[in-house]
């Protein structure tokens, strides 16, 4: 019997269902648990880095955030190794019991207020070993499920799958949204973000219970069964070229590009929507709840659509059309969230005039330095309120001044200041350049009442729509890249190498490229270009292999 007259016989059965169930479900867990912290980073800011600036607090906390991305690649390999010989389901028991308990401890650490710097340090650790667990758990999902589908169905079936990492950031959005509602803001800010934290326990012993009535991947056990297993997949997945060749060519041709895609529709504009146009959290919440509601069937739309005209048309169109309209998209996101803001940036430009000489990098990597030259202050205190301002360059010596249209607001030199005198300085200088903003149109914070939400629903969804295509095929095309004896190890490194480090340090790249150049759209230079190189690269490189028999 053929490939394609099998993939017609087979319909999905109970066990079928099961073990899409029991992946699906497993995974959404440990996303679940490990998109909490990014969903919660602005709180995590003042709950474990209070002790430095707060735009330097907020650029450490997504630095914590994408520790957990930086390791996903040692995961990959380690619990990559173990998938192999030990077999896929055993090893994403252990993942995800290990991603469990470490997001538990996180609900009970005490803050940067009660210990120091130890609260910091743990929270750290705790993210890495959430990465290590992660790096194990969606190569041995995805490779399972796969093994268990038909021929002509992988993409289908791999792509609830790919549902599960945005149904996990849904379920903590959701989580999150009701603990709010129920204990009030402040209460939520003080104590009540822990809840989220907490609740992983329970959902931890669920989805243990559902993944423990699995069997072993057929191919894998068939594998086993016929000696042909291999005793060094680390040395056959990455000290042979042929297969290296293929690991590379998956990680620029294919995990890159859709990395950046999938972390820029979903958790940077969660981030841009917050931080920096001042959206209320609890809204910002809400709004991509939403899209993500309303986007997450098409993964399945496009994993099926695969099956019939291939994985990489499909992920490279997604790339293409991401890159091409960011930069409009999140302009018009400004126009629809912050309203205020997008008519005073167009009638009342901000630019700081000053000596380039005078002027530091916004960011301070031992967390002490005090931002006290007249450039410095300027462009502290704007980048915190999330002002986009143009630099002009001012003769040597010259004291920088925040020009607001026609205002111009000129600021100070503390350096010869005590700190006492300094602060008060600073805090006298701060509220006038906050009244100038003000009085030019310039909001603290987006007026809820004001904000466009079915627009800024409509611009999310289509976000999230790019990331459904770039990620509902991208399973499947990584499994069918690499023979069985090494396919949990080889296809985990391209991929966590892709979403941990291509994809997780994103938020942190963008915000310190915003952070520095005083524009709150530079940062979206970054996955434009990693997209378009995925784009290219893919185009001149990837075979489509969706045809492919894997159990080879």
């Amino acid at each position: 019997m053929t490939d394609s007259a099998a993939a017609e016989e087979h319909t999905v059965d109970r066990n079928d269902r099961l073990v899409i169930l029991a992946s699906s479900v497993g995974t959404v867990i440990e996303w679940y648990d490990f998109y909490l912290y990014g969903s919660l980073a602005a709180i995590i800011t003042v709950q474990f880095f209070s002790g430095v600036n707060e735009t330097t607090g907020y650029i450490f906390a997504l630095m914590a955030f994408a520790a957990g991305f930086a390791v996903r690649p040692f995961g990959a390999v380690f619990f990559g190794r173990l998938g192999d010989l030990w077999g896929r389901k055993n090893t994403f028991l252990v993942t995800m019991l290990l991603m469990g308990l470490s997001t538990f401890v996180v609900g009970l650490l005490p803050s940067y207020a009660a210990i120091g710097v130890a609260a910091p340090a743990i929270l750290i650790a705790m993210r890495l070993v959430q990465g290590l667990a992660l790096g194990g758990e969606y190569g041995g999902a995805a490779t399972y499920v796969a093994e268990h589908a038909p021929p002509g169905k992988r993409g289908f079936y791999t792509s609830f799958i790919q549902i599960t990492a945005t149904a996990g950031l849904m379920l903590s959005l959701l989580v999150i949204l009701g603990v709010r509602t129920a204990v009030g803001e402040d209460a939520f800010k003080d104590w009540g973000w822990r809840i989220p934290f907490l609740v992983s326990i329970l959902l931890l012993g669920v989805s243990l219970w559902i993944r423990l009535k699995l069997a072993e991947s057929p191919a894998f056990a068939r594998m086993k069964a016929e000696g042909k297993g291999s005793r060094t997949p680390l040395k056959d997945s990455f000290a042979k070229w042929p297969n290296l060749k293929l690991v590379l060519l998956a990680l620029v041709g294919l995990t890159a590009g859709q990395a950046v895609v999938w972390y820029t529709g979903q958790f940077y504009a969660l981030f841009f929507l917050e931080k920096t146009l001042k959206v209320d959290g609890p809204l910002a919440n809400i709004l991509i709840a939403v899209a993500l509601l309303l986007a997450t069937p098409f993964f399945v739309f496009w994993g099926w659509l695969s099956d019939k005209v291939g994985r990489k048309p499909i992920i490279l169109v997604g790339c293409l059309l991401a890159a091409l309209t960011y930069f409009p998209l999140f302009h018009a996101l400004t126009g629809a969230a912050n309203p205020q803001l997008a008519a005073a940036t167009a009638t009342a430009p901000v630019s700081v005039y000053a000596d380039p000489a005078d002027c530091a990098l916004q960011f301070d990597p031992i967390g002490k330095t005090v931002f006290d030259s007249s450039c410095d202050l300027a462009k502290s205190w704007l980048a915190k309120a999330g002002v986009t301002y143009a630099n002009i360059a001012a003769p040597a010596g010259s004291t920088a001044e925040v020009r607001i249209g026609d205002v111009v607001v000129t600021s100070f030199d503390g350096a010869a200041l005590s700190r006492p005198d300094f602060a008060a300085r600073k805090t006298e200088w701060e509220a006038g350049l906050g009244a100038a903003l003000a009085a030019a149109g310039y909001p603290a914070r987006a007026d809820s009442a004001l904000v466009n939400k079915p627009l800024v629903v409509a611009i999310l969804f289509l976000l999230v729509m790019y990331v459904t295509m770039v990620y509902g095929p991208i399973a499947a095309a990584l499994v069918e890249m690499f023979p069985t004896n090494i396919r949990y190890t080889s296809m985990s490194l391209p991929y966590h190498i892709g979403n941990g480090w291509f994809g997780g340090f994103l938020p942190t790249t963008a915000f310190a490229m915003v952070a520095a150049t005083g524009n709150i759209y530079y940062g979206l230079w970054y996955p434009v270009v990693v997209a378009l190189v995925t784009v290219v690269v893919g185009f001149l490189f990837i075979r489509d292999r969706k045809d492919v028999d894997i159990h080879d």
